[in-house]
């Protein structure tokens, strides 16, 4: 009996030791997968853009209403005798205000914009640890501007910036209100470097009448200065991003910054959206307590989507009997002003294809028509105001650079394949191509010549050598300035990007002639149809034709952006317009 007890014994603590074994391999194996998850989870927050993060709050709750906390002196203490209260009276007051505002309106805001003068205001001592505690109350992922419209350089702008966005020695802010009237020195340090996922709305053409003194002013190369302004700010932004590492993944990341103009001038906001182009944000305040019309701001600020534009309200909600119930009504208001927005821009769209006459050079095949809209996604074709080289503004931009990833240049390689295999100079009647080997000059061309062949194989059937040169030629190893298939002798396709003026295809032209290869064309991504100057009536592409007798095709040219934008109920008529003006006066 003592032996029988004794074996039990014995097996029930193998069993346990082995249930014990079990669960703590499966522990060790699940919890670092959950912090991971976690930690991962937590740095997708934190690396988050301002606009990033503001267009995924308007998405949730589909709202463009911004509500500012302005804790007035008047409005905490009606009486009138704020003054006499004392810092600490006036700072509980203060956070009491606007933490009601918070709770009460928290379902229909897109962002909250808390004003650090009258955080300031309420005293050296405990003002802007108020302003901290009230930026700490709002939900994460609310954004958070901050209305400070700072405007300085050099170190005084890092501080500046720290005082705004650092944790825990500043107030935590998502974003800032600048003044651009120093420069990209004054701008660069919000929205660059450490700060690269924050975000920034310079004061464009500004509610207050007064802003006509300066922002109306006419400037020499045409235009007044708040349009300049617009226009500087989308160059900004784009050079924020080219300095900085990307914050919101693959795709093209939201602008840094956007722009301050009043809901009070239609046609300030209309000529902004205009120099700015579609996709930066604009902040319009003036409705409400100033006069602004809701409907005719969002009319000539919004972009064709709808959207692109906050509406800050301040007095309006904070004054109101229910602030809940006044922001779910703004919120109303400004999503039936956004329709009407969307139908006007579609109405006028599908009246003016009814009506327009298209011409045949306009026809976009369907892989252009693919290739246009995923240079849009990838943020490589841009619709604005750009200056080029050439002293030119033009209303698009172009930037093959940007085809950065796997899947980019695999998408790419099929563009340009199709735009081949469609022309009736590379192919011949038995539906063969023309040429024996891809070259790739250095140093775009080599990446583009290897995803060409690859999609011709991979779409077509069609095997051709791929071919490039290095820009030094190399002393070791195989030697020389040619890498890859043999071109001796060989039918050869040049393959780059854009002709500017044709210098580079032009040596790659001579370069083939002298090792005995014939070059037969070139294929290149966007063909911009330009004149070189006004004296000269042909483009940089027709001169590389003419000069080197062989054929320029591209995967589209801007005959075809015109057809896009035309047939597309995505952008509305002004951009249309735009782009028809450009070429008529540059085109060829």
């Amino acid at each position: 009996m003592r032996i029988f007890y004794h074996r039990n014994y014995q097996e029930r603590w193998i069993k346990v030791t082995l249930h014990c074994i079990l669960l703590s391999l499966l522990l060790l194996h699940f919890v670092p997968i959950t912090l991971a998850s976690l930690e991962e989870d937590s740095m997708s927050d934190s690396q988050s853009s301002f606009f990033g993060k503001l267009e995924s709050r308007i998405a949730q709750v589909d709202s463009h209403l911004c509500v500012g906390l302005d804790p007035h002196i008047n409005e905490l203490f009606p009486d009138g005798d704020g003054h006499s209260k004392s810092e600490e009276e006036r700072c509980d007051r203060a956070y009491e205000f606007c933490k009601r505002l918070i709770d009460a309106t928290a379902p229909y805001v897109a962002a909250y914009k808390p004003n650090a003068a009258f955080f300031e205001a309420l005293g050296p001592n405990l003002g802007i640890s108020t302003l901290r505690k009230v930026i700490a109350s709002i939900p994460p992922s609310i954004p958070t501007l901050l209305d400070v419209k700072r405007g300085d350089i050099g170190t005084t702008a890092q501080a500046y910036a720290e005082s705004c966005y650092d944790d825990p020695n500043g107030v935590n802010a998502d974003g800032v209100t600048l003044s651009p009237l120093m420069g990209w020195d004054s701008v660069s340090p919000f929205i660059t470097g450490k700060y690269s996922c924050k975000g920034a709305f310079v004061l464009c053409k500004t509610s207050n009448p007064g802003s006509n003194d300066l922002l109306s002013l006419e400037m020499g190369h045409g235009g007044t200065l708040y349009e300049t302004i617009a226009r500087l700010a989308q160059t900004w932004s784009d050079r924020a991003i080219s300095e900085s590492a990307a914050v919101d993944g693959s795709g093209p990341e939201p602008p840094r910054l956007g722009l301050v103009v009043g809901a009070t001038d239609p046609l300030a906001l209309s000529k902004s959206r205009k120099a700015c182009g579609p996709d930066m944000w604009i902040l319009a305040p003036g409705v409400g307590a100033q006069g602004g019309d809701l409907e005719e701001a969002c009319k000539a600020g919004m972009n064709e989507k709808g959207t692109g534009m906050l509406i800050p309200v301040s007095r309006g909600v904070s004054g109101a009997s229910d602030p809940g119930a006044e922001a779910k009504s703004l919120r109303d208001a400004i999503n039936a002003a956004r329709r009407l927005v969307v139908e006007a821009h579609k109405t006028k769209k599908r009246k003016h294809h009814d009506t327009c006459i298209v011409d045949t050079d306009q026809h976009v095949a369907p892989y252009q028509k693919e290739f246009l809209e995923f240079s849009l996604e990838q943020g490589v074709l841009k619709f604005g105001s750009f200056v080029l080289k050439s002293g030119r503004t033009s209303p698009y931009f172009f930037n093959a650079g940007l085809f950065a990833s796997g899947a980019a240049l695999y998408k790419l390689g099929k563009a340009y394949a199709a735009s081949i295999m469609s022309s009736k100079e590379l192919m011949d009647g038995d539906g063969k191509v023309t040429f024996d080997v891809i070259f790739g000059p250095a140093y775009k061309g080599i990446s583009l010549g290897a995803v060409v062949c690859a999609a011709l194989y991979h779409d077509y059937g069609i095997d051709v050598g791929f071919a490039y040169d290095r820009k030094e030629a190399k002393d070791h190893g195989e030697g020389g300035k040619l890498v890859g298939a043999p071109m001796e002798n060989k039918r050869v396709l040049i393959v780059d990007d854009v002709i500017t003026a044709g210098t580079a295809i032009r040596e790659s032209h001579d370069m083939l002639i002298k090792i005995g290869a014939k070059p037969v064309g070139v294929s290149i991504a966007l063909d911009r149809a330009e004149k070189r100057s006004l004296e000269d009536p042909i483009s940089s592409i027709q001169a590389v034709a003419r000069d080197l007798s062989i054929p320029v095709i591209s995967i589209v040219s801007l005959p075809q952006l015109q057809g896009f934008l035309r047939d597309s109920l995505d952008f509305g008529d002004d951009l249309l317009e735009q782009v028809t003006e450009y070429r008529s006066q540059y085109g060829v």
